[in-house]
């Protein structure tokens, strides 16, 4: 069984420096290669972005990330109690449409969805679950 490390904090824009790091350190401590980095950064920035502008209207929410690793494969989990939302049932955008044509959001989702290994999401106890899996190198 992989140590697992745990971080909550308030979910503010704020908080997105004390993500990242939480992000890189398990990383950088594991050996994940620099592509593998650099798309797990931005997969867990844009998440946790989207958590902490619509997930609580009222403005006050936490999030949470649990990351761990085991035989080569980290995973990470973000949760939070915010309003339920399965962003893997968003259908993806048309991206052979212009940007007039397509319409704001969903792009980020869309690229997360593409560049992880595996995806999962479930609403548990009141909270999303959105797990993430990818090879390290």
């Amino acid at each position: 069984m992989a140590n697992e490390y745990v971080l909550r904090i308030p979910a503010k824009l704020e908080g997105m420096d004390v993500i990242l790091a939480f992000v890189s350190y398990l990383l950088d401590i594991n050996g994940c290669s620099a592509k593998a980095r650099t798309q797990l950064r931005i997969a867990v920035e844009e998440l946790y972005v989207n958590v902490t502008l619509y997930a609580y209207p009222d403005g006050d929410g936490w999030a949470e990330i649990r990351g761990s690793v085991e035989d080569g494969v980290v995973t990470f989990k973000l949760i939070d109690a915010g309003r339920p939302f399965d962003p893997l049932a968003k259908e993806d955008p048309d991206i052979m449409l212009s940007g007039e044509e397509r319409g704001i959001g969903g792009l980020g989702i869309f690229m997360v969805k593409n560049t992880m290994d595996e995806m999962a999401y479930e609403y548990r106890d009141g909270c999303n679950r959105l797990t993430l899996r990818k090879q390290l190198n």
